[in-house]
């Protein structure tokens, strides 16, 4: 009995170990291919890489509160204003940076605590709504006190030089995919456990939820500040990037650019999220490129939106779950998973 028990016991375990051990690994493959993009790629291109670090910190958190939670929010962009700018006041005091990005999220995760409580009592609409007046306050609040944040001019942000042995486009790519690489492993593992059950089972039907003992808004407000204090990551890293911040960073386009990221991506996916947040970098250059080949600023602006908007429709169109949940065909899965005969006799 005691042997039985051992073997049933092994079975159960295994799958959770494996499940578990997933996100370990994948996050291990990513860092090594970007210390290998790094060391490969031109400057320019690692401080592309290293932007896509910091968007898929944003991205990551706001596809699990809008794929994986049914929360719509149109201000992350604003979050991330609230993150940038607290690195930076932060660091032009302390100019301690770790210290100063940890500050960040925390005070990021405050914001979001205080919109998630607020956005708990909401539905539909009016959350969109909620969160889209703050994408606009934000930033007015940082024009309005010119003492404290400069207005329109914004804030250097005061960074010690990298080690010597490297670059200052390795430094920022490694520090910003360090930051996403830890984001999005915390998320697998919050989203794969009971907490992440939980989420699915409010979007799902929180009538149902609510029966099977699960509090919603618990459940709301909390997926909210963990989006939140993602989005205060990646706006410190993106202060880092930039080396300021200005309320001109944070328009009102930028969160609208990350909800059409993670639907295209792939709503409720960590690999959507990857894939948005590559988007947010790569469609906006080739916008720059065709704009300032064609010598029109005003088209270079509406270009990047223009593009989106066009992904956006294809997508839909050819895959309505996103990017991340396209398949390989069906013959060519076959061919893949058929096992090559064994001779007789061996």
């Amino acid at each position: 009995m005691t042997v039985l028990k051992d073997r049933v016991t092994s079975r159960m375990v295994a799958p959770v170990m494996r499940r578990r051990l997933n996100p370990f690994l994948m996050v291990a493959v990513g860092a090594v291919l970007v210390v290998v993009l790094t060391y490969t790629l031109p400057p320019f291109r690692t401080y592309q890489l290293a932007t896509i670090g910091a968007y898929l910190c944003v991205t990551a958190g706001l596809t699990v509160l809008t794929g994986l939670n049914g929360q719509l929010s149109l201000g992350h962009g604003a979050l991330m204003a609230t993150g940038a700018y607290t690195l930076a006041l932060w660091q032009n005091k302390f100019n301690l940076l770790a210290v100063g990005i940890v500050v960040a999220i925390l005070v990021t995760t405050v914001a979001g605590l205080v919109i998630g409580l607020a956005a708990a009592r909401l539905r539909g609409p009016y959350l969109a709504g909620l969160t889209l007046a703050v994408a606009v306050v934000v930033p007015s609040v940082a024009s309005t006190f010119d003492e404290t944040f400069n207005s329109d001019q914004g804030l250097s942000v005061i960074l010690n030089p990298p080690p010597e042995s490297m670059t200052v486009e390795q430094w920022q790519a490694w520090l910003c995919w360090g930051g996403a690489l830890v984001t999005t492993l915390v998320l697998a593992l919050v989203t794969r456990g009971r907490f992440g059950r939980d989420m699915r089972a409010v979007r799902d039907d929180e009538t149902a939820a609510k029966l099977a003992g699960i509090s919603i808004a618990r459940t709301q407000v909390w997926t909210f500040v963990i989006s939140a204090a993602c989005a205060g990551l990646g706006g410190a890293l993106f202060a880092v990037l930039a080396q300021s911040v200005s309320p001109g960073a944070f328009p009102l386009t930028l969160s609208l650019f990350l909800v059409m990221a993670i639907v295209i991506g792939g709503l409720g996916r960590l690999t959507g999220a990857v894939i948005g947040a590559f988007l947010l970098v790569a469609l906006p250059a080739v916008a720059h490129e065709i704009g300032e080949a064609s010598g029109s600023q005003r088209l270079e602006g509406n270009l990047a939106l223009t593009f989106f908007g066009v992904v956006l429709v294809v997508v839909m169109l050819a895959a309505p779950g996103g990017l991340a949940s396209l398949r390989l065909p069906r013959s060519w899965r076959a061919r893949l998973s058929r096992k090559p005969a064994h001779r007789a006799g061996s």
